[in-house]
């Protein structure tokens, strides 16, 4: 994993000059608001209470799942995606307008990816053949217009090619970001730095921490699924649970090569857009009479491929106030073993964790000025990393 480096901005004690922002928490949240203030002239103070980013913003995919949105979210994540192409020009992390691949097993699959194409405009949703969902993977691998790897992708009748959807390399990115940050005029990064109050002096929001006392114009506390650490009432107001995930690295298999993001029925059961359509709840049903365990433990059955071959697998969903770091081996069997299929080969597993977002089921999203100019920012759902520059644009938007 990339670490960021430290540099005179990155340690030692906190300077007593107020900035314009004071961002706490270097999660793609937090760094997400403070690209967005720099990119405008900003000075910026972030603090983290780590030492590098090890939360829920290098444990995911590394999808930015632009299309499966609707609503409020559909909206943000649209203009969350120019901007994290644009800040991945500036600061060097890698980007790639990928798309996402959607298999689809049976009728009913192929019924929820017909009606979503109906309901967006021309080529967003693309409805592929089978032989036309292999070749967008294969043809991803450099098989010179794609003649899929034989036997890959095998039971499929057909799939979809969300095109806007994005993929980032979520063990790097992050630390990408920050060192971009931190070369820039006006700013500063304080690794191993703890928020521990919060208040108002001269006209200014307060930030009492582990090593001194932060002052700006507009605090923003990004602290993604541990708000109740800091602000409990809130984070019971908003019915703020961890959820905990299992997840798996596979390393790369001989000759398998793919650019999208791989989703299935049980994604399609996990987000907005296709739980929207008609169909979804008759596929509810066929995945409940088919594949019961996976209900059962919450899973979308996903994968995605990093820039080295490796391959994210997963994932399950369980909720808790505080969770066990305990994984169970059997979960994560089940979702590998229905990957493996899917891919149509063996994997080779070399790490499995434990991943982490903040769960809510009062909102999506959690933005509440809880000071004068103290303002509180959590994605309570899964789409953190989908959302991150969008929210973050939306709520900066106000200082410039």
């Amino acid at each position: 994993m990339n670490k960021p480096s430290t540099s005179p901005a990155t340690a030692g004690s906190l300077s007593s000059q107020p900035t314009d922002v004071v961002i706490v928490g270097a999660g793609i949240v937090g760094l997400a608001h403070a690209a967005h203030a720099v990119a405008n002239g900003l000075t910026v103070t972030i603090i983290e209470r780590d030492h590098h980013a090890a939360g829920a913003s290098v444990r995911n995919f590394g999808h930015c799942c632009i299309t499966a949105q609707s609503g409020e979210l559909y909206e943000l994540a649209q203009t969350s995606r120019k901007y994290w192409l644009d800040f991945a020009a500036r600061a060097g992390f890698w980007a790639a307008e990928s798309g996402a691949v959607v298999l689809a097993r049976t009728e009913t699959e192929m019924a929820v990816l017909r009606e979503l194409s109906r309901e967006r405009e021309p080529g967003q949703v693309e409805l592929l053949s089978p032989t036309q969902t292999r070749r967008r993977l294969g043809a991803a691998a450099g098989h010179d217009g794609g003649t899929p790897v034989e036997g890959a992708w095998p039971g499929l009748v057909g799939g979809a090619f969300l095109r806007d959807d994005l993929r980032v390399d979520p063990r790097t990115t992050v630390a990408k970001l920050a060192d971009w940050l931190v070369r820039q005029p006006g700013v500063e990064l304080h690794w191993n730095t703890s928020a521990l109050g919060f208040g108002q002096s001269d006209g200014l929001a307060t930030v009492a921490t582990s090593r001194g006392v932060l002052s700006a114009r507009q605090v923003f506390v990004c602290v993604g699924h541990d708000v109740d650490y800091l602000f409990p009432d809130l984070a019971q107001e908003h019915g703020i649970n961890r959820c905990a995930l299992q997840m798996s690295l596979a390393a790369k298999p001989e000759g398998v090569e793919f650019a999208p993001a791989v989703l299935t029925a049980t994604s399609m059961l996990r987000y907005p857009a296709f739980t929207d359509m008609p169909a979804a709840a008759a596929l509810r049903d066929e995945v409940q009479a088919q594949q019961p365990g996976l209900l059962d433990i919450g899973a979308n059955v996903m994968f995605t491929q990093r820039p080295d071959g490796s391959i994210i697998l997963g994932d399950s969903h369980h909720y808790h106030r505080t969770a066990d770091p305990f994984l169970d081996e059997a979960v994560t069997s089940a979702l590998n073993s229905d990957i493996e299929a899917r891919v149509g080969r063996p994997l080779d597993i070399i790490q499995r964790w434990q991943g982490v977002y903040a769960s809510s089921d009062v909102a999506p999203i959690l933005v509440r000025d809880v000071h004068p100019g103290v303002t509180v920012v959590s994605v309570t759902s899964g789409v953190g990393m989908t959302l991150s520059f969008g929210l973050a644009h939306r709520n900066t938007s106000r200082l410039f």
